[in-house]
């Protein structure tokens, strides 16, 4: 072994102390230093060490050349995109999950299979999904509607009586895919799977809303040669609209169509009995996408999917090897996703799950949508802001009042960004920014200094 290599190994509980001690400076000062630190240049380039040097050399040249640059993402005011942070019982089996360095995508050796087959079981019951439903973890919602929209591949298959799996996607022919505010993921993958994004057909939504329109989707439908697959959302990105899913599904009764629900971060809503109205019907989707790293607040990388049609996704994914074993009534992981190679994922969410239970989430997700709700208030009272749309639960979506073009937008995202960080969009043809909530760190004190500061950079710009 090498000597450096040796060394490190005898004094491990010692540089696993640093480490700690390291991630805990980190973690300290996460609500109070630079949100998104100031861009600069970055470090030029070292050369691969040749000779080792060691652990604790390489944590004080992490120390000094990269942590700097790195943002607060895991902390209260990190509001862009759809970022959660990582509770302390996530990051306690994030770092067991590390340790352990478990590939739990087969049986022979079967005990991370075991675990998060218990995870998935808690995460439907926290989503009031039925037993029908199956899940697996993935990397993120891009991968959760990827394998979805596989699976839904292989029913338009079935329907036509080909396997795209054996045959290719060529043996279906054209195919359609209808959905009303398709988040970019669903564009993606589509590419991937070799249906195009082409067959992706926007279908009009309600006055006013995200929401797709139920009775244009039924013309959509009836004007489509064939089964079809349908896109629903439940939590879109710009506003947080849901599709009537319960409306959606019983348009199955008389249209022939694969029903894939986008619930990323909108399937949280179940946990709150005020919002929990807006996943009814969620239950019907015959492939779901849900988003752990989210608003779970597990660490990245982590989502679920599910499907009530198993079958088609190990048909899809299985992977014949003797090494492997039999694929048998219960495939392994390793059949049900592109990754062969599967890390524990669900230790993270099996450890925040098991710790905070039901009850601890839900206070999360109240106290976000609490916080959304509360800026909205503060910028609808300033004159220099103004919001875009209703805030219909955790994400605030609003722009300048005068004069709201992208240059000054972006202006004003860019001065506020060392002590909030929220991230551009368009909508109803206006630039605008999203402040959106799912940190378990978020307070009402958060809400005021993003307030504060928006405010005051929206003045100064006008």
């Amino acid at each position: 072994m090498d000597r450096t290599l040796a060394a490190d190994l005898a004094r491990l509980p010692e540089l696993l102390d640093a480490t700690r001690a390291a991630a805990a400076e980190a973690l300290a000062t996460l609500a109070t230093r630079p949100v998104v630190p100031p861009t600069g240049e970055p470090p030029a380039p070292e050369s691969l060490p040749e000779r080792a040097t060691g652990t604790e050399a390489a944590l004080a040249a992490f120390h000094d050349r990269w942590e700097p640059r790195l943002s607060a993402s895991a902390g209260p005011r990190y509001l862009g995109f759809v970022t959660g942070g990582a509770t302390p019982a996530a990051l306690a089996g994030d770092w067991l999950t590390a340790a352990h360095d478990q590939n739990s995508n087969s049986a022979l050796d079967g005990g991370g299979q075991d675990l998060e087959r218990e995870t998935v079981g808690w995460l439907r019951e926290l989503f009031g999904l039925s037993a029908a439903h199956s899940g697996t973890f993935v990397s993120g919602a891009t991968m959760s509607n990827t394998t979805g929209l596989a699976i839904a591949r292989e029913w338009l298959g079935e329907r036509l009586g080909v396997s795209p799996a054996e045959d290719g996607a060529a043996a279906l022919g054209p195919v359609r895919v209808l959905s009303g505010a398709p988040h970019s993921s669903i564009g993606k993958a589509l590419s991937v799977l070799g249906l195009g994004r082409a067959s992706l057909v926007r279908v009009p939504t309600l006055p006013g809303r995200e929401a797709v329109d139920p009775a244009a989707l039924e013309r959509a439908l009836a004007d489509t040669p064939g089964p079809a697959v349908v896109v629903a959302n439940a939590g879109t990105v710009n506003t947080v609209d849901f599709d009537d899913l319960r409306a959606i599904a019983a348009l199955r009764e008389r249209h022939d169509f694969w029903l894939h629900t986008d619930a990323a971060f909108g399937a949280f809503a179940a946990l709150s009995p005020e919002h929990a109205h807006l996943t009814d019907g969620l239950d019907a989707s015959d492939s779901l996408c849900i988003d752990l790293h989210k608003w779970l607040n597990v660490p990245y990388d982590s989502a679920v999917q599910f499907t009530r049609r198993r079958d088609l996704q190990a048909r899809v994914f299985q992977n014949s090897a003797a090494y492997l074993g039999p694929l048998g009534d219960h495939p392994d992981l390793v059949h049900l996703t592109p990754e062969n190679s599967h890390r524990l994922r669900a230790l993270a969410a099996w450890f925040t799950l098991r710790a905070y239970g039901r009850q601890g989430h839900r206070e999360i997700v109240e106290r976000d949508i609490a916080c959304a709700r509360a800026l909205g208030a503060a910028l609808e009272e300033d004159p220099a802001l103004t919001l875009l749309a209703p805030v219909r639960l955790n994400v605030v979506c609003f722009t300048l009042a005068e004069a709201p073009t992208p240059e000054r937008v972006a202006a004003l995202r860019e001065a506020v960004a060392a002590e909030v960080f929220v991230t551009p969009t368009v909508y109803g043809g206006t630039a605008g920014l999203r402040a959106a909530f799912s940190n378990w760190r978020t307070t009402e004190d958060d809400v005021r200094r993003a307030a504060e500061a928006l405010g005051a950079a929206a003045r100064e710009i006008a």
